[in-house]
């Protein structure tokens, strides 16, 4: 099967909301907030990255990700580097992303301990549009009136330095060990490689773009591709796409993407596909 669209599991958090983007309408009055929704594929098979969209009603812990090779030595298949897109922020959102200035792994795990780690963090105003590719080992926490899509490494492998208190599981050793606590650099600028087709990061793990422009053609591109309609909708082999929904593509396909339309789109790997229609 060349084309799937994947499953959307709700994924509950004591900071998620009731109240999600219009997509997904609101939970329950009794169920418990959603805080994630993921997108997995109904096949049962291990795909190299994984889509979700999370809902902040309250700061997430600060943690930390491992990279490939401290995953495995930890029995994992891979590491986790991540991008968020941030589709909808309140006017105070911020996102927390690296620290404020160089610190020993002494002094993180010495403010993880008392709290002042919070202090470290530098926290960003967050708005809708900003893009963020957070490779594995850097520290950071979303803060609270955050609607986003997050494309990540497909493994659930999180090191929790600091949760305000939560009676939550920490990972001290584990995340102080492969943190890397300094300032964020962002090593990508997102650039337009023509009308309406913007590359918002590449690699190393994998390249993230954003597609504005009605699209109808032939995909080609060798690697698996995540189809994210964010707005609109189009056909994929014939098969309607929608907002809210995800798809992973495994080999040829025709694709056609609405006038109007915002989509995006993910691949493993670094370098910019030169086979996909625009």
């Amino acid at each position: 099967m060349t084309v799937t669209r994947l499953e959307t599991r709700r994924v509950e958090k004591i900071w998620g909301r009731r109240e999600l983007l219009p997509t997904f309408g609101l939970v329950e009055e009794n169920g418990e907030p959603v805080g994630e929704i993921w997108f997995e594929d109904p096949r049962g098979s291990d795909p190299e990255l994984l889509v979700k969209y999370l809902f902040t009603s309250e700061r997430l812990s600060i943690q930390v990700h491992p990279d490939d090779e401290a995953a495995r030595r930890a029995g994992h298949p891979r590491g986790k580097d991540e991008a968020w897109v941030v589709l909808a922020a309140e006017p105070d959102a911020t996102i927390g992303i690296g620290l404020r200035a160089l610190a020993s792994r002494a002094q993180l795990r010495a403010a993880a301990l008392d709290g002042r780690i919070e202090q470290m963090i530098d926290w960003r105003p967050a708005k809708a549009g900003d893009v963020y590719y957070s490779p594995a080992g850097t520290i950071h926490a979303l803060g609270p009136g955050l609607a986003l899509v997050e494309v990540q490494q497909n493994v659930d492998l999180t090191y929790r330095l600091y949760d305000y208190g939560r009676p939550r599981e920490l990972h001290l050793e584990e995340g102080i060990a492969v943190s890397e606590p300094e300032p964020y650099s962002a090593s990508f600028e997102p650039f337009e490689i023509e009308g309406g087709r913007i590359i918002l990061a590449d690699g190393p793990a994998f390249v993230l773009e954003r597609w504005t422009i009605p699209v109808r053609g032939q995909l080609n591109e060798a690697r698996p591709l995540w189809l994210i309609p964010v707005e609109g909708g189009g056909t994929i082999d014939d098969e309607r796409m929608e907002a809210g929904t995800a798809w992973l593509v495994e080999g040829p396909a025709q694709i056609t993407i609405d006038e109007g339309s915002d989509f995006l789109i993910a691949y493993p790997g670094s370098g910019v596909s030169e086979h996909l229609p625009a």
